[in-house]
C-alpha cells in the first residue's frame, strides 16, 4: 500500500485520482484550500500551502509516502489577468514542495502542461526545446524547472486529460456534453492538436510510475492526436449526441485571451519504455467516460462539492 498526499484534491485531477485510487490497494489524503469535500470516502483536510510549514506540517501529521502535487491555477485566461498569483501558484508553490520533500525522503510527483510548448511542429520529446506561449504555460515551465532545482530526484509529468469534474464545467470534454446534450451548438477548434488521456487512465498510471523510481520529466498524455473539433465529435457520437452542433472554427476567431500553441502533441516513447507496454487507447478512455455518465457519476462528484 501507498500513502498518497494529494495537493489540489478539489480539483479535476486531483479529486478524481483520490476517488478511483483511495481504499484500492492504497490510501489518500487530499489536501485543498477550500473546505473539506463532505461525502469524499477519502480523508481530506483544509490547508493554505503557501502557508511557510503548511507542508512540513502535513508530512509531520500524516507522513504520505508520495506527494501527487496538482494544485493549480489553472484557468489559462485567469493567469492573464493575475500573473503575479500565477506564478506563486504554478512556480514558486511546486519549489517549495519540491525542497521540503526532498528534506522529509518523501516522493513527489508533479504535475505540469503540455502548453510548455509553443505548438509550431508537435511530436515533441521531452529534451525538446521548450517555448510557453501564456501566462499560465510560462509558469508552469518555471514551476518544473523550480522542482528539479529543489529536488532533482522528482518526477514531472507533462499531462493532457480529461474527465468529470465536481465544478461541472473543469473538463472541455464535460463542456462538450452539457451543450450538445441541450441542443446547444458549440465551437470545435479545428487548428488545435492535442493528445488528450481519459483521468482514470491517467490516474492508474500515476499509481505505477510511482512505484517505478522515476525521476526527471515524462510525457503522460494519450497516444492518439486529434484536433479538439474531431474530440468533440468523437464525443458526440459516443453519446448519441448531434454532432452538427459542433461548429468547426479556427482558435483565432474564439476571441480568447491567452495564446493557444496550434500543435501540442506530445511523443511518449520515453514513457512507453519505462512501463514496458502502450499506453491505453483514446477509445477505451472515452468509453469509460461514457460508461461514468451512464451510472450518473457526473452527478455525484458534484455532490462532493
Amino acid at each position: 500500500m501507498t500513502h498518497f498526499l494529494v495537493t489540489g484534491v478539489s480539483g479535476l485531477l486531483g479529486l478524481n485520482f483520490a476517488l478511483a485510487v483511495d481504499g484500492k490497494k492504497h490510501q489518500v489524503t487530499g489536501v485543498a484550500n477550500t473546505a473539506p469535500l463532505t461525502w469524499a470516502t477519502f480523508k481530506n483536510v483544509e490547508a493554505e500551502l503557501t502557508r511557510p510549514g503548511a507542508i512540513d506540517d502535513l508530512i509531520d501529521t500524516h507522513k504520505p509516502e508520495v506527494i501527487l502535487h496538482c494544485a493549480a491555477l489553472a484557468n489559462v485566461d485567469a493567469c492573464e489577468n493575475d500573473p503575479a498569483l500565477a506564478r506563486q501558484v504554478n512556480a514558486e508553490l511546486p519549489g517549495a514542495i519540491a525542497e521540503v520533500s526532498r528534506k522529509h525522503s518523501v516522493r513527489m510527483i508533479h504535475i505540469s502542461t503540455d502548453a510548455v510548448f509553443d505548438g509550431s511542429r508537435g511530436n515533441y520529446r521531452e529534451d525538446d526545446e521548450t517555448n510557453p506561449l501564456s501566462v499560465y504555460a510560462k509558469t508552469k515551465l518555471e514551476g518544473e524547472r523550480a522542482v528539479l532545482a529543489a529536488n532533482s530526484d522528482a518526477l514531472i509529468t507533462r499531462v493532457n486529460f480529461y474527465g468529470w469534474s465536481a465544478a461541472g464545467n473543469r473538463s472541455l470534454a464535460e463542456n462538450f456534453v452539457t451543450r450538445l446534450s441541450a441542443g446547444k451548438e458549440m465551437m470545435g477548434f479545428t487548428d488545435i492538436l492535442f493528445c488528450p488521456m481519459n483521468i482514470l487512465d491517467l490516474s492508474a498510471l500515476l499509481v505505477e510510475v510511482s512505484s517505478l523510481n522515476l525521476r526527471g520529466i515524462y510525457h503522460m498524455v494519450g497516444p492518439e492526436a486529434m484536433s479538439k473539433y474531431e474530440f468533440g465529435r468523437r464525443i458526440a457520437e459516443k453519446f448519441g449526441f448531434d454532432p452538427a452542433l459542433i461548429k468547426p472554427v479556427s482558435v483565432n476567431d474564439s476571441g480568447l485571451k491567452a495564446a493557444r500553441s496550434p500543435n501540442l502533441t506530445l511523443s511518449t516513447e520515453k514513457l512507453r519504455a519505462a512501463l514496458g507496454r502502450d499506453l491505453p487507447d483514446f477509445a477505451g478512455g472515452l468509453q469509460k467516460f461514457y460508461d461514468q455518465y451512464r451510472r450518473g457519476y457526473p452527478e455525484y462528484i458534484k455532490s462532493l462539492a
